[in-house]
């Protein structure tokens, strides 16, 4: 009786699988006349430009140390980090030593010498104050630095261009700095430094800029150089175009009807983050375009049009 349940149990587990086969056979058949989803999109025609994003940092290229300018005692500090001070500000007074050694012996010094030992030492140009290294009460010596500034004329943006985009310098002497708050900076590229890096194969251009904000030094700014401008091109969605695994080879899938994509081999001009120009085949606005869903379809497609 054991041995006909076995059998029984067999035929049922064969006719189950057999028919879980069918379905998917039957689902791949649907699949297959039914197509791959796809979106679409249509070439355009217009102005393009191909453009290299760059980064420029903010400088300052001059800054200036506030010097002491005798022996003594620092008596008050006018001066903090990040401060703003124009030419001729008092930042330090100084007490000298010699008028420190006559308080502290309490010797009555002639008021007719007009002598109370104080020196003020003055900022020596506009900037921002970006170094302090003493402090109220400490002693000085005549010469030492004692705080640093910055000089807001020399305000500039550095440039790091790869040497090979050089030649494209001449049509982007003015140029425009997009500013991390999203803020735009007109700007003038002057000649370069003498110097190359010689890792980055980078050379190094000062950029000068009409600003009337306070930038801080470091700031990462983008820079965009156009290399190629073209009028009354065809170009199609960057998102559209497929290539071969070494980027020798360039298509896209053109709807041939309702259902039905085929490859259509590309010659590419010029590109930009968006855009392709196609130079060859020539391409109509009214053409159809495969944009999403197109990566790993064959020669010859079925697809569905998604809205």
């Amino acid at each position: 009786m054991n041995h006909y349940k076995i059998i029984f149990a067999s035929i049922a587990l064969s006719s189950i699988m057999a028919c879980k086969n069918n379905v998917k056979e039957d689902t791949a058949e649907v699949a297959a006349v039914i197509g791959t989803p796809v979106t679409l999109t249509s070439p355009l025609m217009g102005n393009m430009r191909e453009e290299v994003e760059l980064n420029a940092v903010s400088a300052f290229l001059l800054k200036t140390n506030v010097k002491s300018n005798t022996n003594g005692y620092l008596q008050l500090v006018n001066a903090s980090l990040g401060k703003l001070v124009h030419k001729g500000d008092d930042l330090f007074v100084i007490k000298t030593k010699e008028a420190s050694v006559l308080e502290n012996s309490n010797h009555n010094m002639d008021s007719s010498l007009h002598f109370n030992g104080v020196i003020h030492v003055k900022a020596p140009g506009t900037g921002y104050i970006t170094q302090i290294n003493y402090q109220a009460g400490d002693y000085v010596q005549d010469g030492e630095v004692i705080a640093t500034i910055t000089d807001t004329k020399s305000f500039v943006f550095l440039l790091d261009l790869p040497y090979e985009l050089k030649p494209f310098l001449l049509s982007n002497k003015q140029i425009q700095l997009k500013l991390p708050d999203a803020s735009i900076l007109n700007g003038i590229i002057e000649s370069p430094l003498p110097t190359v890096d010689a890792v980055s194969q980078t050379q190094r251009y000062i950029i000068r800029v009409n600003n009337n904000q306070n930038i801080p030094e470091n700031l990462i700014a983008k820079v965009n150089l156009v290399k190629q401008a073209k009028s009354n091109i065809v170009s199609v969605a960057k998102e559209a175009v497929l290539s071969n695994e070494i980027q020798t080879e360039f298509w896209i899938m053109k709807l041939l009807d309702s259902n039905t994509a085929v490859r259509v081999d590309i010659k590419k001009g010029i590109e930009n983050n968006n855009s392709v120009e196609v130079l060859e085949p020539k391409l109509s606005v009214n053409d159809k375009i495969v944009l999403t869903g197109h990566y790993g379809l064959s020669d010859t497609a079925k697809v569905v049009i998604i809205k």
